[in-house]
């Protein structure tokens, strides 16, 4: 099994080990509750670093008052046999006094990139995001940070706040994993009922039906969205937060398709929020 550490301390240490002996680090952030998705982050770090840190924090400044923290996953048994099959050479493991001490008075934030789509469904969220990655870059100090691309605007958001910050680890972002149905991999899955587990794939159908709707000539953002949103609609038990087609760099907003972008979307079954995208048009 994975050993694993809590003490910021002792992951120092661990790492500094291993950079004595040549060694390439590796870091994989997680929540925990690892599936499949997390083993092929880990995988990718595995196969560029020598050493490989997956960090399990459930992360209480990211949640919103009325959100999941209380009941989100902690499965940490369970995380350390899939970071043991994926090749990671040790969890870190902190606890919140660990990360938020008395007296903590810092927050990292990304104006702009974070203002938007989960931004504005989730105010303060990834404020909480980029703080927390930013303690656990500055802790672990990698070479290599391997995030997914399900989570599309926290990739952007954290890749311009190492850029901004002059941050020496590099970041890499893999595709997303999905089942054989098209469902994005989530931790978050576990919460949907069996008749919600049915229809949640309808999110993907209608992301390809946008990716599809691009390829054959349609420009007109207008069109693109509101096809989107009507194809989300019809999902059953889905309620829809938000479904757009936005620059893919910037995540500005488009009227035309002129430009690589990106459908990203925000649906509910019940109290379940799940996120999705893909890319449009060409890079």
């Amino acid at each position: 099994m994975t050993p694993v550490v809590s003490a910021i301390a002792e992951v120092r240490a661990a790492v500094a080990a291993a950079r004595r002996g040549g060694a390439v680090i590796g870091l994989v952030p997680t929540m925990g509750a690892l599936h499949a998705g997390h083993a092929a982050l880990i995988r990718a770090a595995r196969a560029n670093a020598g050493f490989v840190v997956v960090s399990v924090f459930v992360n209480p400044t990211q949640f919103g008052p009325r959100e999941d923290f209380a009941k989100y996953p902690r499965t940490l048994e369970a995380d350390r046999r899939v970071c043991a099959d994926a090749g990671a050479d040790l969890i870190w493991a902190p606890t919140a006094a660990d990360m938020y001490p008395p007296g903590f008075a810092t927050s990292v934030e990304v104006t702009g990139l974070q203002d938007t789509l989960e931004g504005a469904s989730r105010p303060g969220h990834f404020r909480g995001v980029c703080t927390v990655v930013a303690k656990l870059l500055n802790a672990v100090g990698p070479d290599l940070a391997v995030f997914g691309a399900k989570d599309y605007q926290q990739a952007a958001v954290i890749r311009r706040m190492v850029a901004d910050l002059n941050m020496p680890a590099a970041v890499r972002v893999e595709p997303t994993v999905r089942g054989p149905d098209g469902l994005a991999l989530s931790s978050r899955n576990r919460y949907l009922s069996a008749d919600e587990r049915a229809a949640a794939p309808g999110i993907y159908k209608a992301l390809v039906a946008a990716r599809d709707r691009a390829a054959a000539g349609e420009r007109d953002i207008g069109v693109l969205e509101s096809r989107l949103l009507a194809d989300l609609a019809a999902v059953p038990g889905g309620r829809v937060d938000y479904a757009r087609v936005v620059d893919a760099d910037t995540l500005g907003p488009l009227t035309t398709l002129d430009r690589p972008a990106a459908a990203l979307v925000a649906v509910y079954f019940g109290s379940t929020r799940l996120i999705d995208n893909l890319p449009l048009g060409e890079r």
